[in-house]
């Protein structure tokens, strides 16, 4: 049996090395609430975009396509191929438009400021029989210090020659950006009045605009302005005509003019049938020219090598049948694609309040006031964060409950990637040990966002899944450095002695630091302090109460409650209505206890591996008192489950016993033994079909449940990939592996739910999904939804 795919180490491969440092990274499509958006990493810098739209009616501009929505109606839009060093391949189709664009996006390295990058944006039919009308933009704007100007002689009538821009900010210095048209290129040259427009048909117009500071993400509103302005003029003269109207593509059009100090500048092209352009970012400091030539041979080799590497990284196990083979592997090579290439990068403020809390969350008299939710809010300092995001068209931000999914999948395909997003998430954590679970960067961030989920506030946790992310970092070190023993490795990583690097395994794309023991515990002693201070914030802010109520436990101190419930959900939880007790004071949470008690597990890991020994037997400790009192408070007899704990109307606690995944986490987190007492009870509940068990996954609530299906049905019933990928994890790494009672019936759980998982997914097409139907299995909610619903990749083997 194979490993499941999170838990191998990275494989070596045999490709040429690639570069390693951050300057790969600098680039990258880090607008992924577009289509197609690029932007360095640099707060107030460069920003690109790609536009289009029909020319097949004049109602067509009202449906500009640019950034992501649900409400287009693609069939899709998928990275074929994405690596957050070399570029990628993504392909959008749009059946209203009858268009097939694929846009080709290629690294060039060179030079000291990010290097230089070219990108192809192709058309084609979607259905060769009927019209292809489109007329595309793409953009580039300026935010903050440096310049931007256009350098091709303007014209009233368009262009006909390439258009050059030349810009300089302090951290790219000196660049240039030049749209090259492609061969056999035609543009809409017949119908009502085309003589009047000859001399702008077919050629590239343009437009130059003075925008505001920390507006330009609002392009497309300014542009289709500026298109719509021109229109009405040129129209005029043709509304009482009883032929009616020109044809769309010739008055559709920027105004072709560039104004004094402009810091936004977009170039129009309109097309009838197959098109091509190709966009040219050239870095002074890299002294070359890229040419036609660059995409023509670099995108093929570029695909070529993400496909070698990925059978090497992420290999489709053979035992599946044939016929699935390819498409599975399509599959798996599109969603690790989408994963990293949702990749954003973010920055501005984010909205706060420090005095919200509910009533139940006052008990210390801490201070809290005001029951909205908006009181005492403030804008904090701009952030910058770099994350991938859950959903392009419906979460394009970062959300901490996720993100530690995310970086299990990224970090076996990027180990330095990973790490790059894991200190960008470690830096947000302030001085009391909080970081917010929704970072809602900027006004950009904010417009795509309800009002009422804009507001963080510094009481309210997520669960610490950042805790993933590190104990897998830690875990893949030790296997490429697997001969060395474990003694050896603790040894000289603990004492900061240099292990050379003879003695470690070649390196993989992204690997830096699992060849070099110096920069790995460099890394974690960055981290340590801050993850530390976080894990003693969530021990003091979510604390429970033990002593009163009548409740005995082993250990007086560890029981934990999620704050900023509300009566209905506990959206802190990360399981927004899943069924719970009535709000209170003295209630504990199964769920956040066993996160508490994984969380005192990594600290003693990472505690281990930077030589802090006397920490590492202090979380020992509280990890050992964490999961003995998870047994004590939360598992009842009489319901053979775990459960949350309430408190009745005669100040009793009683145990809240809701089967769903929930009543899994003790199981789900690896942190009951083998030999426990109450795993064949978890094991009974997972296979059952009339609780969690179908033929798509597991649900998330029991199908008997009196609340299945109920409400707004979000965590009622719907099946979630990634806490389908934890069930797994644990049954292979623990349950499957361990000698027990057990260990037949886990191992054959979980062949069997891993292929109820792999096949539902691949065998669907256009999107994954948030969630899955409980009872049909289909995809519901937000879709393309390439984060965490990724993890089905790992789940293969």
């Amino acid at each position: 049996m194979r490993l499941l795919w999170a838990l191998l180490p990275l494989v070596p491969t045999v490709l040429s090395q690639p570069t390693n440092d951050s300057e790969s990274l600098e680039w990258g499509v880090y607008r992924p609430g577009l289509y197609f958006g690029l932007r360095p990493r640099i707060p107030q810098s460069l920003m690109t975009g790609l536009m289009w739209f029909g020319t097949q009616d004049y109602q067509s501009l009202t449906r500009a396509r640019h950034a992501c929505d649900q409400g287009d109606g693609l069939n899709g839009y998928t990275w074929t191929e994405y690596d957050a060093r070399e570029g990628g391949v993504q392909v959008i189709k749009d059946a209203p438009n009858n268009v097939v664009i694929t846009t080709e996006f290629l690294k060039v390295p060179g030079g000291e400021h990010g290097g230089s990058w070219a990108a192809r944006i192709k058309g084609e039919p979607l259905n060769p029989t009927l019209p292809s009308r489109i007329s595309t933009i793409f953009y580039i704007g300026l935010e903050g210090l440096g310049g931007l100007d256009m350098e091709t002689e303007e014209d009233e009538n368009g262009l006909e020659e390439p258009v050059k821009y030349s810009g300089s900010t302090p951290d790219l210095d000196d660049f240039t950006l030049r749209v090259v048209d492609g061969p056999n290129n035609e543009a809409v040259s017949a119908g009502p009045y085309a003589s009047d427009f000859a001399p702008r048909i077919g050629k590239t117009h343009f437009i130059g605009l003075r925008v505001q500071p920390g507006t330009v993400w609002q392009t497309r509103e300014y542009l289709l302005k500026n298109i719509l302005n021109h229109a009405q003029d040129v129209l005029e003269p043709y509304k009482e005509s009883p032929v009616g109207l020109p044809d769309p593509s010739f008055t559709l059009q920027f105004s072709d003019e560039v104004y004094s100090a402009s810091n936004l500048f977009a170039v129009q092209k309109l097309f009838d049938g197959p098109f091509q352009f190709d966009v040219y970012f050239e870095s002074a400091s890299a002294k070359q020219k890229l040419t036609a030539s660059t995409l023509d041979e670099g995108i093929p080799a570029l695909v070529a090598t993400y496909d070698a590497r990925f059978d090497t990284v992420l290999p489709v196990p053979s035992t599946y049948p044939s016929a699935d083979l390819a498409a599975l592997r399509s599959f798996s090579k599109a969603i690790t694609s989408n994963l990293v290439g949702g990749i954003g990068y973010f920055y501005g403020t984010s909205i706060v309040n420090k005095g919200f809390a509910y009533e139940w969350d006052r008990e210390d008299d801490d201070g809290a006031s005001g029951d909205d939710i908006d009181e005492g809010a403030r804008l904090t300092e701009p952030r910058a964060l770099l994350t991938a995001t859950p959903s392009r068209s419906f979460f394009p931000r970062g959300f901490y409950w996720d993100e530690g999914f995310h970086l299990l999948h990224i970090g076996e395909w990027d180990n330095d990637l990973s790490l790059e997003i894991l200190r960008d998430w470690i830096n947000l954590i302030d001085e009391d040990g909080w970081v917010a679970r929704e970072q809602i960067l900027g006004e950009e961030a904010r417009s795509r966002v309800p009002v009422e989920f804009q507001t963080q506030v510094p009481t309210n946790a997520n669960p610490p899944t950042l805790t993933l992310a590190v104990t897998a970092f830690i875990h893949r070190l030790k296997a490429a450095a697997s001969q060395l023993s474990d003694q050896e490795l603790g040894m000289d990583l603990g004492t900061g002695a240099q292990v050379p690097l003879s003695e470690i395994p070649s390196s993989a794309p992204g690997s830096r630091y699992l060849s070099s023991p110096e920069l790995a515990l460099s890394f974690c002693k960055e981290i340590y302090v801050p993850l530390k201070r976080h894990y003693d914030w969530f021990r003091r802010t979510q604390r429970g109460q033990i002593k009163q109520y009548g409740r005995r436990a082993r250990s007086r101190t560890e029981a934990y409650r999620w704050r900023g419930r509300s009566q209905t959900h506990v959206l802190t939880s990360g399981m927004d209505d899943y069924p719970r007790g009535p709000a209170h004071a003295g209630e504990l949470h199964l769920d956040l206890i066993s996160w508490m008690a994984l969380f005192s597990r990594t600290m003693r890991e990472i505690a281990e591996f930077v030589g802090e020994v006397d920490d590492a037997a202090a979380f020992a400790e509280i990890e050992k008192a964490t999961v003995d009192n998870i047994d004590d408070l939360h598992w009842s007899e009489e319901n053979q489950m775990y459960c949350d704990v309430g408190v009745n109307d005669e100040d009793e606690s009683y145990h809240v016993c809701h089967k769903g995944y929930l009543s899994l986490f003790p199981f789900s987190l690896g942190l009951l033994p083998p030999d426990s007492p109450h795993l064949g009870a978890i094991l009974d509940m997972v296979r059952d079909p009339q609780h969690l068990w179908s033929p798509f996954g597991l649900r998330s609530l029991s199908i008997s449940h009196p609340e299945f299906g109920k409400g707004e049905n979000y965590w009622k019933g719907p099946i979630w990939v990634q806490m389908n990928f934890l069930a797994l994890k644990a049954l292979y790494q623990t349950y499957a592996a361990q000698e027990g009672p057990y260990q037949q019936r886990s191992q054959e759980i979980y062949a069997e739910l891993r292929q109820n998982i792999v096949d539902n997914e691949y065998q669907r097409t256009g999107y994954v999904w948030e969630q899955y139907d409980a009872v049909t299995g289909e995809g519901r909610r937000s879709h393309p939804f390439t984060g965490w619903t990724s993890l089905v990749t790992l789940s293969k083997h």
